[in-house]
């Protein structure tokens, strides 16, 4: 038999397209295969585009579904949780709060400016959808070392990109995390929270379309190319050719995105909203199938309705565009006139593309034609989820002896003052002086503290903000860093008054195709879940970014949060800093855990550490750190963070009182074993109290009453005053002795230092 030689060419050029295509839209054969079954056809047209953006890794967490299903979630004050825009708790008193936390990393380092500033948008979106108003915004960021490639330019876009944008639309950044590591220096982390407030009386708003005959309504900004395939961008590694993904980066407005808070919140408070969805990532094709999978509905959309900036957009690139402030809502026929009136007033576009229809398919229509009819179902229920190979960690990098983690200096109070000028240690002011921490009148402690908190107008109560996840701990031990990503912070909100209610994750990894990527991914989120699990405090929002590699080096996995936590008032604050001489100091510590930590990396080593991290134990101590903080006399309170002991009494003594510390105190606190290096050395937890010396038994009696309930197994923990603060000096022991000044001055030199351009 024959062949035939252009049956053969022909073959192979199908062959060719086929996998050009699968490249182009970032499929793989296996998931064409499935969207192909699931058809009972090969996708046509328009559904490519679909499907590549709909079964992407940013928006189907694909590698990851099968492990946030076990994510401990529900508590009594758990109003929406995963599914919606962003999850919501009850305060009490008729107020509850919206928050989320994503990611924007891809974007960022491909076009810092735009990339932070549209992150900040985005996640305003989510939050002023559910119906609440924007109060408070906060960011996490790791960057590489300063002297990496492009690292001055990417730390100054980002930074005034977040500024740029959150100063102009009028939401206060009330606090937020600077971290810097090599594994960052080809992929930087931008991660955003923000915080809205429902006042008493406000309704929720959800994104489940429903009521057929209803009218589908875009409102907003105008859509353009900016964004097209995003998500799809967002979902892969960075190669050498990163700078040529431009064009994915979406440009913001912050004041459209302004006049789209009042416009939506004004069309809300009218009721005249049936379901409404923010069009992020993958735009036009997430809003809509998303809420029409929601609501078990379909939808009937004319994408030649859709109003455009540029006319020659094809309905792909309407599809697809990642455009900036614009919503996609749904409202009863009668009620749209009044809608129109309101968004037109603020100068603002509000077209019907569409309806709600009863058989449960999304038609896509285009100067009259049908691009297609499919099941909404099919793209946001059906993508695959993947059980990607993991191994279970045992502990990492732990060592026999106490000896093997500490470092040898001989000069202890020069080290310490290294520590203040290192990169990692230094002042993160010239970062948050470029944001208004004070706009909205609520702020009652701002970016110079780790805890932002807002006074709630109706209820005087605080609402605290706090971002967590140490990466050092991270690159010590995974499980050991999902842990303290909790822990940390939660310590830090009771050391103020606050009680954690709830979490919001961004969990940064690499490949997840990797194999000890993703065993660092589970053991994480187990660490994670045994704190949330402790201290009744759910996740409910979040967002995971995986891919975070370049050039096959992926980034310290980096499973950032968002804790926030509720307290009577904003009255009696413990401060951050000592305030005055004759206050009496307290050291609090939780036995367990010890590692070399930043101090040891400083010194080019390894981080090592010896013992373990019972979650137990530490729930147990946060309640008791949340106990003592509300002592009477209490006025001022520090967790014992990177760099160790030496290190928080340094931060302390910023506002120009220090400390005199009793070495035979320090040793009876640390159980008998204090040196040099132990200064440096840092436990999982430590925390310092400064309390005014006539309350100082008060504190001693709060202790000893909470140590009469503690359960926790053969840990206990212990207080002990180990000095009292005294103007101008810092002196433990024999070991550091210092002016305050010299302190202060080292602490703000460092960011010129690593930034010369940026001071």
């Amino acid at each position: 038999m024959k062949t035939d030689p252009k049956s053969n060419q022909r073959s192979e050029r199908d062959i060719s397209e086929h996998a050009a295509k699968l490249k182009t839209y970032r499929l793989n054969e296996s998931e064409y295969e499935l969207i192909s079954k699931l058809l009972a056809r090969p996708p046509r047209g328009i559904e490519w585009a679909l499907f590549s953006a709909l079964w992407s890794e940013h928006c189907s967490y694909k590698s990851s579904k099968v492990h946030l299903k076990k994510l401990f979630n529900k508590s009594a004050r758990v109003v929406e949780s995963f599914g919606e825009n962003a999850g919501v708790v009850d305060l009490g008193e008729g107020e509850r709060v919206a928050f989320k936390i994503e990611s924007h990393n891809h974007p960022s380092y491909i076009e810092p400016y735009q990339g932070a500033a549209t992150g900040v948008g985005g996640i305003l979106r989510d939050i002023f959808t559910m119906g609440a108003r924007p109060i408070a915004l906060a960011d996490y960021l790791c960057f590489g070392e300063p002297t990496a490639s492009r690292m001055t330019q990417l730390v100054n876009g980002v930074v005034r990109g977040i500024g740029g944008y959150g100063n102009c639309v009028g939401v206060p950044t009330i606090t937020g995390q600077t971290e810097f590591h090599e594994s960052y220096n080809g992929n930087i982390l931008v991660n955003a929270m923000a915080v809205g407030l429902f006042r008493p009386g406000d309704k929720i708003f959800l994104s489940k379309a429903k009521g057929p005959g209803n009218w589908v309504v875009y409102v907003g900004a105008k859509t353009g190319r900016d964004g097209v395939h995003g998500a799809s961008m967002a979902s892969e590694s960075f190669e050498a050719d990163s700078a040529a993904k431009r064009p994915t980066v979406q440009i913001g407005d912050p004041f459209y995105e302004k006049l789209l808070i009042e416009s939506c919140l004004e069309v809300m408070k009218e009721d005249l909203v049936v379901a409404i969805q923010d069009m992020g990532a993958a735009g036009l094709t997430s809003s809509s199938f998303e809420m029409a999978s929601k609501g078990g509905v379909g939808l009937s959309i004319h994408l030649d309705k859709v109003p455009l900036r540029d006319s020659s957009m094809t309905p792909e690139d309407i599809l697809l565009s990642e455009s900036q402030e614009r919503m996609l809502l749904v409202c009863e026929p009668r009620k749209f006139d009044r809608i129109a009136a309101i968004f037109h007033r603020w100068g603002l576009d509000a077209v019907t593309i569409g309806e709600v229809t009863e058989k449960k398919t999304v038609e896509l229509h285009w100067r009259g034609e049908v691009l297609t009819e499919i099941d909404p179902d099919l793209l946001v229920e059906n993508a695959p989820q993947y059980q990607r190979p993991w191994q279970p960690l045992l502990p990492q990098n732990r060592v026999n002896e106490r000896s093997e983690i500490g470092l040898k200096e001989t000069d202890w109070t020069t080290f310490l003052k290294e520590t203040l000028t290192d990169v990692r240690g230094t002042s993160r002011e010239w970062v948050y002086r470029q944001y208004d921490s004070r706009v909205g009148a609520s702020t009652a402690r701002d970016c110079r503290d780790s805890v932002g908190i807002v006074r709630l107008k109706d209820s005087e109560r605080g609402l605290g903000v706090v971002l967590g996840c140490r990466p050092h701990v991270m690159r010590f031990d995974a499980r050991v860093g999902g842990v303290d990503s909790i822990a940390y912070p939660a310590l830090e909100l009771a050391l103020k008054g606050f009680d954690t209610l709830a979490v919001t994750d961004c969990l940064n990894f690499g490949n997840p195709e990797r194999e000890n990527v993703m065993s660092d991914f589970v053991a994480s989120l187990e660490g994670m879940n045994s704190i949330c699990a402790g201290l009744a405090a759910p996740i409910i929002s979040g967002n995971v970014s995986f891919y975070n590699e370049t050039m096959g080096k992926n980034i310290t996995p980096t499973p950032s949060t968002g804790l926030v936590g509720l307290r009577a008032d904003v009255k009696n604050l413990p401060q951050s800093t000592f305030e005055r001489s004759g206050q009496e100091v307290y050291l609090l510590r939780l036995p367990g855990l010890v590692v070399g930590g930043v101090a040891q990396e400083m010194r080019q080593k390894k981080i090592t550490g010896l013992g373990i991290a019972d979650a137990d134990a530490i729930c147990a101590f946060v309640r008791m750190a949340l106990k003592l903080s509300e002592v009477q006399g209490v006025e001022a309170t520090r967790a014992v963070g990177k760099f160790g002991l030496a290190y928080a009494f340094a931060r302390m003594a910023t506002d120009g009182f220090g400390a005199r510390l009793d070495f035979e105190a320090l040793k009876l606190a640390r159980g008998g074993e204090i040196d040099g290096a132990a200064l440096f050395e840092e436990h999982l937890y430590e925390a310092i109290f400064a309390v005014d010396s006539a309350r100082a038994r008060a504190l001693d009696e709060a202790f000893a009453a909470v140590m009469k309930t503690w359960h926790a197994s053969g840990v206990k923990p212990t207080l002990t005053r180990v000095g009292r603060t005294v103007a101008g000096r810092l002196e433990i022991g024999s070991l550091i002795e210092t002016d305050t000044a010299s302190l202060i001055e080292n602490y703000h030199q460092g960011w010129g230092r690593g930034f010369a351009d940026l001071h």
